[in-house]
């Protein structure tokens, strides 16, 4: 099987998608595929997300010249709405080549509210018959699915989740302060203006918050303002981007994750932190009912008041109660997301989509 995997950017900084976009690739490869990888801003060719002598093929040219060079059975796109996208779907109908699209969570209610304007445009001219000359859909949970099957679209939806690493465990020094993590893009999308009222409202005594990641549109600005008209800046820090060991040591710090969305098709984030044994704290944005279900964490009302009233049980609760939950988080993670397991669900998926393509009266790849 020889997949072309294509995204937007494979740089950290561009966040879940890009690490989770690379793993796929590394573990498709591990599971026997042929796998080309492809970015639409060239990053593939020097990510650190991949080691230099990864098994794969990785694809420099225009996404037409990528595609007659390595000559897959199947496309997988991740992400819609861009020019990248649009091409990909016009050069796969000209070769006739099927195209599974992963939607990461651009068609979920609150990213299609996000620009509408722009996004009802592109719907109209060009998106919408996009999709539907794929050959199915991806989706990462079954709430993203469901969303996805609202839209009668008329193109099968598949579910998978992303995969997730689980690191060794490893001790980490206790502090005079105990710490609420936060990892993700500074954007309007992950609430974390909600957050900061939130902890303006409790203000748990012996706790800080920390805001790892990437200053996206201007929205640092904003949430520092925040900060400061409630007094806040001695308990609430920004960290800037982590990365690698960086980002490790912080999960493994950690005693509680935040992430205060109001929309995840996913929620990489959350996997992470409870692979390193740290317990959840998110909204009904993000699609992980299991949290409060199996006493891994909390899901709130995508609110101030709801984030307040999880942020006071949380930072309420002795330190033994917050490791075994995370310790049953990381149980689950690891049953549920490896990426050994990911990957056999794809290759499983792109052989059904490839059968049905080349089956009398299906489409034929031209490459062949």
């Amino acid at each position: 099987m020889k997949v072309f995997l294509s995204a937007t950017s494979l740089a950290p900084r561009y966040g879940g998608p890009a690490y989770s976009v690379s793993r796929l690739a590394l573990a498709l490869a591990g599971a026997g595929a042929k796998v080309g990888l492809w970015s639409a801003d060239g990053s593939v060719m020097d990510t650190p997300l991949l080691s230099a002598d990864a098994p794969l093929t990785r694809l420099g040219r225009t996404a037409e010249g990528a595609l007659e060079q390595f000559r897959p059975d199947i496309v997988h796109d991740n992400g819609l709405w861009l020019g990248h996208n649009h091409r990909l779907a016009r050069v796969c109908k000209t070769l006739v080549l099927p195209r599974l699209v992963s939607t990461r969570g651009m068609l979920e209610p609150w990213a299609r509210r996000h620009k509408k304007w722009k996004k009802d445009i592109a719907w109209l001219a060009y998106q919408r018959r996009d999709i539907r000359t794929a050959a199915a859909l991806h989706a990462t949970a079954e709430q993203e699915a469901e969303n996805l099957a609202c839209l009668k679209l008329e193109v099968p939806v598949h579910m998978i989740p992303n995969g997730v690493d689980i690191p060794a465990l490893r001790a980490m020094p206790s502090g005079a302060l105990r710490t609420a993590l936060f990892i993700g893009r500074l954007y309007p999308v992950k609430g974390l203006p909600l957050l900061i009222e939130a902890w303006s409202r409790v203000r748990p005594n012996g706790w800080r918050l920390l805001l790892a990641g990437p200053d996206e549109a201007g929205h640092r600005a904003e949430l520092e303002s925040l900060i400061a008209r409630h007094n806040l800046g001695d308990v609430i820090q920004f960290t800037g981007p982590l990365q690698g060991a960086a980002k490790e040591s912080a999960l493994f710090g950690a005693d509680l994750f935040v992430l205060p969305t109001h929309s995840e098709s996913f929620g990489m984030a959350i996997a992470e932190a409870l692979a390193h044994g740290v317990p959840a704290l998110t909204t009904v944005g993000a699609p992980w009912p299991v949290l409060t279900e199996q006493a891994m964490g909390w899901r709130t009302p995508i609110s101030v008041e709801g984030l307040a009233a999880g942020l006071a049980q949380a930072t309420a609760s002795d330190s033994s109660v917050l490791r075994a939950m995370g310790d049953r988080g990381r149980a689950y993670v690891t049953t549920r997301f490896s990426w050994d397991r990911v990957a056999k669900q794809f290759l499983a998926t792109y052989a059904t989509i490839v059968a049905k393509s080349t089956a009398p009266g299906g489409q034929t790849e031209k490459f062949h």
